[in-house]
């Protein structure tokens, strides 16, 4: 139970400051508004040093599928605890994303553009090319999980206390490097859950879904991340 907490309350940390971030940039009369892609890029990655700050000495602040099922299919993670951890990011997400709803609330009414509302919760390609924007999910992700046990595993990282501000400034490099075309998923909890959320709420005047693009932050994230945690194993045997 306090690993699913733990896994559940980092979850929910890091959409709750990455989608507010993306909030305060998009919807109407915030004062941030017009923040564009660095500081929406920044408070992603201080949003994922933030969660696995707070919760990477209790879980491992997963705080990502893409990262349990890397670590799994590669040996670094028990395959039973697999879907408990799943269960608490997908719910971390979904009240993450709720409380988002609640903080800018007077704002969702404020904002006309369905399309803006939408982008808060969950990612869109700039360019809608299925395939294309499947392989950016799956580099993004692997990039990702090469990069994260890299970093764990460099004792130096551990003993400084400074592998979460490196495991953001990651996340940082691949939203400037890799995520403007599909704007960065990387992680099937972050996109699925709020997607949900913003399909649930009533948000005025906010249009669809997009279920239909919903399968690549999923698949791509998941694929990426196995291929990212295995090419570093094979690479390295650590």
């Amino acid at each position: 139970m306090k690993l699913f907490v733990a896994e559940f309350v980092g979850t929910l940390l890091l959409v709750l400051l990455g989608d507010g971030v993306v909030a305060a940039c998009l919807l109407r009369r915030s004062k941030a508004e017009n923040g564009g892609w660095m500081v929406i890029t920044t408070g992603w990655a201080m949003a994922v040093a933030m969660a696995v700050y707070a919760v990477g000495k209790i879980s491992g602040a997963h705080i990502n599928p893409a990262v349990t099922l890397g670590l799994a299919a590669v040996g670094k993670f028990a395959w039973n605890q697999v879907p408990a951890y799943l269960a608490a990011q997908f719910l971390g997400a979904f009240l993450g994303a709720i409380l988002i709803w609640l903080v800018y609330f007077p704002h969702w009414r404020e904002t006309e553009d369905p399309a803006l509302k939408l982008a808060v919760f969950s990612t869109a390609p700039a360019i809608r090319h299925p395939l294309a924007n499947l392989f950016t999910e799956i580099v993004g992700t692997a990039v990702l999980l090469f990069g994260v046990l890299a970093i764990t595993g460099d004792s130096g990282a551990a003993a400084s206390g400074l592998a979460p501000l490196l495991i953001g400034l990651l996340v940082w490099a691949i939203g400037l490097s890799l995520g403007a075309p599909t704007g960065y998923a990387i992680n099937p909890a972050r996109d699925l859950a709020p997607r949900l959320a913003h399909a649930l709420m009533p948000i005025p005047s906010k249009g669809g879904s997009d279920w239909g693009y919903a399968w690549i932050p999923v698949v791509g994230p998941v694929v990426g991340g196995i291929a990212g945690a295995a090419a570093y194993v094979k690479l390295f045997g650590a």
